[in-house]
């Protein structure tokens, strides 16, 4: 595996170069992050070997998986192969319908999310980061076993805060959700698009009592409010992924399979969508991958729907 890449700060952007140079303790810390043996420290992936597709999810028991998330996704990969395994996260990579794919597993929650980002961003040449996890159905037409593709996101966590003020919009990329809502139709699987929500607390922050019964009053109204606002479901990484990777100029989104409905009761069933969450998600990568071959051939940014215009109108 090739050393790292030194620092250069002549690869910035001007605006990000400005304040690093007058920053005291730039060179104190590298910018792209920790190396062992050449490799990021937190993933040890080798960079050359990660897709344009990145799907993250999380080892998560109340999807109900088998085995470690990454592996049991890549299984439905073209001649997977496993390309970074540390303490925190394992990497596969490998092909799916023509597309070039890389799944991460990993610990659950936004700062574990902004690790793998962070190394993935800094070290490879993805474009595309999509969250496939479980939720909790907060809307009342959610129920368990629906798929929820994010069409924006909640930054109701911590970590995101420490980027961008609240005020900041995590839009999820408009073509990774016409993608997954395509798949998601073209399945049969129930789904929905709109917005969710994303927390540290799986419990109080989602209108859950904690240890003894603990709630606070302002935890009871959260389940209702949010709901009055559209919101359909809950987790812990979406915010973090459409943020940065928005931020950063990539593309992110979410898909989420539902276990079980607050507001309405519906009780918890482990895994309850997920395999379908899982096969959308492909599926939707997969087009995603025709969709930005198509825009190359017209030699354009992202790619544009087509229409004919009546000859009336023109």
């Amino acid at each position: 595996m090739p050393a790292p890449p030194p620092d250069d700060l002549s690869r910035l952007d001007p605006l990000h170069r400005e304040i690093l140079q007058d920053y005291g303790h730039a060179a104190h810390v590298p910018l792209r992050g920790l190396y062992t043996g050449g490799a990021p420290a937190l993933t040890r992936v080798d960079p050359a070997e990660v897709g344009e597709y990145v799907i993250l999810t999380v080892r998560d028991p109340l999807c109900g998986y088998d085995q470690d998330p990454a592996e049991q996704i890549a299984a439905k990969l073209d001649a997977p192969r496993l390309i970074g395994r540390s303490g925190m996260f394992s990497t596969f990579s490998g092909g799916y319908r023509g597309a070039s794919v890389s799944v991460v597993s990993g610990g659950s929650g936004s700062p574990e999310a902004e690790l793998v980002l962070h190394e993935l961003m800094e070290n490879t040449g993805a474009t595309t980061y999509l969250r496939v996890g479980g939720s909790g159905g907060m809307h009342p037409r959610v129920r368990p076993g629906d798929l929820v593709i994010a069409s924006g996101v909640v930054r109701d966590e911590g970590m995101t805060a420490a980027y961008v003020p609240p005020s900041w919009p995590a839009a999820a990329d408009p073509l990774v959700v016409l993608a997954l809502a395509r798949a998601a139709h073209d399945s049969g699987a129930p789904y929905h698009v709109g917005t969710i929500r994303s927390t540290d607390s799986d419990f109080v922050a989602g209108g859950r009592p904690g240890v003894g019964g603990y709630l606070q009053s302002w935890h009871t109204t959260l389940v209702d409010d949010w709901a009055r606002a559209g919101v359909l479901a809950g987790d812990r990484e979406s915010a973090a992924i459409v943020t940065l990777a928005r931020l950063f100029g990539r593309r992110g989104g979410a898909i989420c399979s539902v276990a079980d409905n607050i507001s309405t009761g519906a009780p918890f069933e482990t895994g309850a969508g997920h395999i379908a969450a899982i096969d959308v998600a492909l599926e939707g990568t997969a087009l995603l991958h025709r969709l930005d071959r198509a825009a190359e051939a017209e030699g354009l940014p992202m790619w544009l729907p087509r229409y004919d215009t009546p000859e009336e109108t023109r």
